[in-house]
Parts: structure tokens; sequence; C-alpha cells
């Protein structure tokens, strides 16, 4: 067990170029090598003291990142931190989410699919429908009904001397003018 803790620990190996280029202490008064870096201040991070292992020791028992700052402050940044300090929106809102990505399903923008492109073909479940009724697709519910109407007044039993084809075809006429409708319904909806 011993063995597996040891293959895990963490040790400090210089930079070789410090070597060649020694650095002194930042600390006032010292003369050993600055092997070691620390930030400056919160909004300096990427500038750097350089320290010898004591004094970088005792620079990171006082470091307080956080001194200084209100209880809202300090809570701002921590959730500024889940984001990794970088700018965010909720999907479908304003930002570069918008304009990088192609998404015509509306899966990620949140976009409510509006009317789909009409194409020429009919969907499956409206071809027999469309048929009997004589239309070709796409097709609006103003020519549906005029186009009923006059399959109805044109089949109707009355005319025919209440033959049974006639009837029968008055049905079919019924039922497809029904499945369109209830299509182009649920279609505007």
């Amino acid at each position: 067990m011993q063995g597996h803790a040891a293959r895990y620990r963490r040790y400090y190996v210089p930079d070789p170029r410090a070597e060649a280029n020694p650095r002194v202490c930042d600390s006032p008064g010292c003369t050993a090598p600055g092997v070691f870096r620390a930030p400056k201040s919160r909004e300096a991070l990427n500038e750097y003291w350089w320290f010898c292992l004591d004094h970088v020791r005792e620079y990171n028992r006082s470091w307080d990142y956080y001194k200084g700052m209100t209880p809202a402050q300090i809570e701002a940044e921590l959730r500024r931190d889940v984001i990794w300090q970088r700018p965010s929106w909720p999907l479908g809102r304003i930002g570069a989410l918008n304009d990088a990505v192609c998404d015509p399903l509306g899966v990620l923008t949140r976009r409510r699919p509006g009317p789909q492109p009409k194409r020429n073909e009919a969907p499956p479940a409206l071809r027999r429908p469309l048929a009997v009724l004589g239309l070709d697709w796409p097709v609006a519910r103003e020519d549906v009904k005029k186009r009923y109407k006059h399959l109805v007044l044109v089949h109707h039993p009355d005319r025919h001397g209440g033959a049974r084809e006639a009837e029968e075809k008055v049905k079919e006429i019924n039922a497809a003018y029904a499945a369109v409708m209830r299509a182009l319904r649920t279609a505007h909806e």
C-alpha cells in the first residue's frame, strides 16, 4: 500500500531554464534563487512574484483571494467560476451559439418549429384522400371545401335515383374530406 501512495506523490522539478538565468527571490533582503512563482494580486493573476521555497510558503499562508470583497462580490465570483469566467447565455438566446451553430430543427436554440416548407409531395396518409377529392398537394382549406361541395352535389344519391354506388361514393368523399381537414387543422396548430 505504501508503494502505491509513493508512486503518486508529486515532487517539484525545477525548470532547467531557471538555472541558466537564476532569479533572485523577490522577498526583501533574500538572496536565494526565486524558483517559485506566485500571483501579484487578484487583479493581476498573470503577473508573478518569484520566491524561494520558504518565502513562497509564507506567501501562500497569507494569500487570500477574496480579501476585501463583499459577500455579494464573493458569490458573484464563485458563480463566474462555474463557467470558467467566460460569458454564457441560455440556449436560444443572444450569443455566439445562434451564429455559429446550424440548427435547422431548433433542438439547440429552442426555436419553435414554424410552418415547414411545403413540398410537392403529399404526406403518405393523405395521398389516397387527396386522390378521392381530385386535389394536388399542397392544398388550402378553402379549396378542399369547394371541391367537397362540388363532389357531393355531383355524386349525391338523390341525383342518381338512390343508387347504392352513389351512396358509397359520397361516404368515401366524406371520409376523404374529414381526413384532409383534420390533417390541415393539426398542421396549423
